[in-house]
């Protein structure tokens, strides 16, 4: 099966809602007569086996139409994140080689801007759909599952990003793990409000769903309180967010119940345990914490949806998948000590495009190398400690961020804290911190360093605080340290 014909195994039940966006609802036989029409499209186009084809477009289903038809088509896919400047989808539209780019008209005047490229836009209007939905029968290329269906372009904390090459084969086998890790069926209703152009809104948001058979209801983009509405009154069962997207929710402070949720996933970034708790308690729905890279299709690890979760814990690898913790000379390390995490399993890409130096440095020895640093209990859950390159050594000490980020916020006035080393003459790094001050405080310097001493050896203690108003981030809600590191937020 290739990505495409997920849907086609449930057109036993062709009027079941597949797609819901705004008051339309789109069944399992519209959707496949769409996609099908999208694909027919751009074969007569003139779109060939193995081309790229970029696509510029928030949350709707002319999004899903669009991709699944690319790769009936035999094209493979280059999301655009619609929150990069247009300087930086240059470099991926020209880097991707891609032919064709598929667009709204308002995301197509900004990129009308890009410089003369050899590429040809299909802006989705009237006219184009009217088009779309009369083009001829067409014949398809038989693609072997191993072709590969995406480019994801990484974020590129270093230099400028690169497409981990995932095939459809990688995709598929995600949605099976996460189907043998959960008990979700036909009659569940997932929210899609993580963008679809972002590795884990795409994979868990849509083409999960689509393989259960599920419906998924699609918002836009993140409107708070647009978003707690359809939680309340949409039927959603399973909800999909970052970390930040359930501080924003704890925040409206609104007497709001969501009667017929029954998981959140938090993928992204690491959740402070004090959102999981306070969430909780406020909802009463488990928040089940995960983990995931663009490389892995993305999800590795979650918190067992039945039985024992573990607070500040991604949880155990998904069935299918393998995991273990690497020191420095790649020798498996114990329960307990701090190493670098890597991967193996059908979910793991073939390579980043055209970087055959950096593909071989990733997937060293058949194993992916995530460049986070973990650890595992003696249950075999793990935890994440931070990023290899984000490791603090202060006076030959080892601090991990991500343990100091999580006793900051255990200080009522801490909304959300993040940790960086900054250069220091003596020790050669000290920890510095971000805060972001809870809603009504005012921390102050000296009252989080008594704070911290009962909780962390004085190292780990920051020795520089900023407090801003937010934090920079990237599409999938991850704190971006390399722009703190540059002192963007210092003069909040």
């Amino acid at each position: 099966m290739n990505i495409h014909e997920l849907h086609r195994q449930y057109l036993q039940h062709p009027e079941h809602p597949a797609l819901k966006f705004h008051d339309k609802t789109i069944t399992y036989g519209e959707l496949e007569h769409n996609v099908e029409q999208f694909a027919r499209y751009l074969k007569h186009r003139g779109l060939r086996e193995g081309e790229r084809v970029a696509l510029a477009m928030p949350n709707c289903p002319e999004f899903i139409y669009s991709y699944l038809g690319i790769t009936r088509a035999g094209g493979t896919v280059v999301p655009l994140n619609l929150l990069q400047a247009p300087q930086e989808l240059f470099f991926i539209v020209k880097d991707s080689g891609a032919r064709f780019l598929i667009t709204i008209p308002a995301i197509g005047q900004l990129l009308s801007k890009f410089p003369a490229l050899p590429l040809e836009a299909l802006v989705i209007d009237e006219n184009l759909l009217k088009d779309v939905f009369s083009a001829p029968p067409a014949e398809f290329p038989a693609r072997d599952s191993e072709s590969i269906a995406t480019f994801l372009y990484t974020s590129g904390t270093t230099g400028h990003p690169k497409a981990a090459m995932l095939s459809h084969a990688n995709l598929l086998a995600d949605a099976r793990y996460m189907d043998d890790a959960s008990d979700f069926g036909r009659d569940d209703n997932f929210l899609a409000v993580l963008p679809m152009f972002h590795s884990f809104g795409w994979t868990v948001c849509v083409l999960f769903p689509l393989y259960l058979g599920c419906t998924i209801t699609i918002l836009d983009n993140f409107k708070p309180k647009e978003m707690a509405e359809i939680l309340a009154t949409g039927g959603i069962t399973v909800f999909c967010g970052v970390p930040s997207m359930f501080t924003v929710l704890l925040k409206l402070r609104q007497k709001v119940t969501f009667p017929t949720l029954k998981y959140a996933i938090s993928g992204g970034d690491s959740i402070p345990g004090a959102v999981i708790r306070a969430a909780e308690e406020t909802w009463n729905f488990p928040i089940v914490e995960g983990y995931g890279l663009s490389e892995a299709s993305p999800v590795v690890c979650l918190n067992p949806l039945k039985g024992v979760r573990k607070i500040k814990s991604i949880g155990i690898p998904l069935p299918g998948v393998e995991v273990k913790i690497l020191d420095e000379n790649h020798r498996e390390l114990p329960p307990g000590e701090i190493g670098e995490l890597v991967v193996r399993g059908g979910n793991v890409m073939k390579g980043y495009y055209n970087r055959p130096e950096e593909t071989a440095e990733a997937l060293q020895g058949g194993w992916l190398h995530t460049g986070d640093l973990a650890h595992m209990d003696q249950d075999g859950y793990f935890y994440i400690a931070g990023r290899k390159k984000e490791l603090i050594i202060t006076a030959g000490f080892n601090v991990y961020p991500r343990e100091v980020e999580e006793a900051l916020v255990l200080h009522p006035s801490v909304a959300e804290a993040a940790v960086i080393g900054v250069s220091h003459p003596v020790k050669g790094e000290v920890v510095k911190a971000y805060i972001v001050p809870g809603e009504g405080y005012t921390p102050n310097k000296q009252e989080l360093f008594q704070f911290l001493k009962e909780r962390l050896a004085g190292y780990k203690i920051p020795e520089e605080y900023v407090f801003t108003p937010d934090l920079p981030r990237g599409t999938g809600g991850k704190i971006l340290k390399r722009l703190l590191s540059q002192g963007l937020n210092d003069q909040a």
